[in-house]
């Protein structure tokens, strides 16, 4: 007999996933997801990613505000078991009690390592060289229940926020998919995390963006890629803010005071780090103006950036 599932996720790393759950054996009897949201500069009412998936397919979909207090409707299609990827708010404890299979979630790290919201920025920013996917159980604490399927897979140097998602993305609704034959069989042994080996990696805040060049140049490279596509690094020069979409690592040695432009050259401006090393902001998005190449930016303003200015 096929087991009914209800999913719950929001933004685009929950719709491989989704996908495949609908491809597969099991019936989505229904999708949760987020509220719409307004979005750009038009502020146009904007549907998450995984409800449109789930309405390409015609299966019904529920947006509560406050799950915590709005859960009798999902209730109501008593599934056998709820999965959840990146839904964004915690589940209560009358859904988590509810399914006879429980709920599992598919989280983008090793736990117990990067718990939250962000795990796959933070793994970058902090130069982690691993990564990978864990399908849990979930409890009423954060990411803290015991793991049932872990796999790992290696941060490439160039890797960034946005390819890395997507390799997770992919990972996990393999995973998820191998993960549950043997757990509707009841031949899984989930193992408790240590609580004591826990790190958490919260939202990204916005003094979290902002380039500290007093950083060494492979810390200050991590910061640009870990926030690559988004929300994307910035600095600031004369006064305004600039927008770092990439930079790359250069081989130079200088004495200058951090975040001073050492040189200019036709790829963009180079500029001094913490450990006397230099970093070339290659793509760049002046205040009030598009993202652009550094190249293409200088070929019409080749006077902005000037050697020994210091960006802030």
């Amino acid at each position: 007999m096929s087991k009914r599932i209800i999913f719950m996720g929001t933004p685009d790393f929950s719709v491989p996933i989704l996908e495949n759950l609908i491809e597969s054996p099991y019936e989505v009897v229904a999708v949760v997801t987020q509220p719409d949201r307004p979005k750009g500069r038009k502020r146009v009412l904007t549907p998450p990613p995984v409800k449109s998936c789930a309405e390409e397919h015609h299966i019904p979909v529920l947006q509560p505000e406050k799950v915590r207090v709005e859960y009798e409707d999902i209730l109501s299609y008593e599934p056998d078991l709820i999965v959840t990827a990146a839904y964004g708010q915690i589940l209560p404890k009358e859904l988590l009690d509810s399914p006879p299979f429980g709920c599992i979630n598919v989280h983008a790290s090793l736990l117990p390592e990067y718990r939250g919201g962000a795990p796959i920025h933070h793994a970058i920013i902090d130069g982690k060289e691993e990564t990978g996917i864990t399908i849990m159980y979930m409890v009423e604490a954060l990411d803290a229940g015991a793991m049932i399927e872990q796999r790992s897979i290696k941060i490439e140097e160039s890797d960034h926020v946005g390819s890395l998602h997507d390799k997770l993305s992919d990972i996990g609704a393999q995973l998820l998919l191998e993960t549950l034959p043997p757990l509707f069989e009841g031949e899984l042994t989930p193992i408790e995390q240590n609580d004591e080996e826990a790190t958490f990696a919260s939202n990204i805040k916005r003094e979290k963006e902002h380039i500290e060049w007093e950083k060494s140049q492979k810390e200050i490279y991590n910061q640009v890629r870990g926030l690559h596509p988004w929300p994307v690094a910035f600095t600031t020069y004369q006064g305004k803010s600039l927008k770092v979409w990439w930079a790359e690592k250069v081989n130079r040695s200088t004495d200058e005071v951090p975040g001073t432009i050492i040189e200019v050259e036709e790829n963009g401006p180079l500029v001094a780090t913490g450990d006397g090393k230099a970093i070339q902001i290659t793509d760049l998005q002046v205040s009030g103006k598009k993202r652009m190449k550094a190249e293409d930016f200088l070929r019409g303003s080749s006077d902005y950036f000037a050697v020994g200015d210091k960006l802030g």
